[in-house]
């Protein structure tokens, strides 16, 4: 399973953040990439850099044959065309994608790509779109659901869904 976490909380290109994460799942489904399912789209309060208009968070269910890396280079590319720029960590995008989890592929390479995504048990944002879009998804390294790790979580705070 390859799932990809999607954030916006800044007008671009696209439109708004909810209109740019429903161009982005169109993107996701073309140039060698299929989606295959889709959370809902959930409104969360900022993370990491509490100064700044909520996100609009979904995660996607993607088939490819493109390898991690490309994957990635891939999704960056669609980051691009959406008007993101890398400006400050944390800070306000038009559009975030990550790579999620690659097929459970447990991959550390620090400066390139770590899989699983290693925020992912820390993010209401990511668990509670996880949970209902693939409820039997097992974290590849913790070895529980996302359900179990979001019940770990505060209700409350960075990423809770508002």
């Amino acid at each position: 399973m390859i799932l990809v976490a999607l954030g916006s909380n800044r007008t671009g290109p696209w439109g708004s953040p909810g209109q740019t994460l429903t161009r982005a799942m169109a993107e996701l489904d073309d140039n060698g990439m299929k989606l295959v399912g889709a959370s809902r789209l959930l409104m969360s309060a900022p993370f990491g850099r509490v100064n700044q208009s909520p996100f609009v968070n979904a995660v996607a269910r993607i088939a490819t044959h493109l390898p991690p890396q490309a994957l990635m280079r891939r999704l960056h590319m669609i980051e691009r065309n959406a008007g993101r720029r890398r400006a400050s960590r944390w800070g306000p995008r038009t559009l975030d994608l990550d790579l999620l989890d690659y097929h459970g592929l447990v991959l550390r390479q620090p400066s390139h790509l770590i899989l699983p995504h290693p925020g992912i048990a820390h993010r209401i944002f990511v668990l509670k779109p996880i949970a209902e879009l693939a409820p039997r998804w097992i974290h590849p390294v913790l070895r529980q659901t996302a359900r179990t790790l979001l019940g770990k979580l505060p209700t409350t705070g960075e990423g809770a869904e508002i």
